[in-house]
């Protein structure tokens, strides 16, 4: 799998449940959200720029995603000016490995670069170093709709904070609709 690959199999709308556990036990932000991904083309304006701001050139762009987070209960549409985009430059033709540029960390709102990989299982890790701060994250499919994140940060100080996540595919009104239908059909 490459990270455009990732990406597209990632498109979409996300429900997640995290669990959040800082180990010094003084906030709580585990929850519900929506993380709405959408794929970014290489020829997209926004790859440019975020490509310009670190210093790298966007003809070794492969493309790239946008990350919008919003509360799970949220009726509103999400804000598209306040989505992380991340952009693949790969080390090689393979795509296996490479770097992903943002335009601003989860971690700390700040321009970042990170280092990817995928192992044989299929895994992709994100190595992250921040200004102050390093983290680690995981992502892998269970199925094409159901997938898993865990995550963990040390931060300068040396206080740890441990993620994980279970995301399940949202079935957008349209694909519900065309499932019953399909259903109805075979009934008959």
């Amino acid at each position: 799998m490459t990270m455009m690959d990732f990406f597209r199999k990632s498109e979409g709308v996300w429900f997640t449940q995290r669990t959040v556990h800082h180990f010094d036990a003084v906030t709580d932000e585990s929850g519900e959200s929506r993380l709405h991904v959408q794929v970014v083309e290489a020829t997209d304006p926004r790859i440019a720029i975020v490509c310009e701001a670190q210093g790298v050139d966007p003809a070794i762009a492969a493309g790239g995603a946008s990350f919008m987070w919003q509360p799970h209960e949220a009726h509103q549409t999400p804000n598209p000016d306040r989505a992380a985009v991340l952009v693949d430059i790969p080390d090689d033709e393979t795509g296996q490995s490479g770097r992903l540029l943002r335009n601003q960390g989860y971690v700390e709102k700040i321009p970042v670069v990170s280092r990817y990989w995928f192992g044989r299982d299929q895994i992709l890790t994100i190595d992250t170093d921040y200004e102050s701060n390093q983290g680690q994250e995981r992502c892998w499919f269970i199925t094409d709709d159901f997938r898993v994140r865990v995550s963990t940060v040390r931060m300068i100080n040396g206080v740890y904070l441990m993620t994980y996540c279970s995301e399940r595919r949202c079935v957008s009104d349209a694909d519900l609709a065309a499932m019953i239908q399909h259903n109805r059909s075979r009934a008959l």
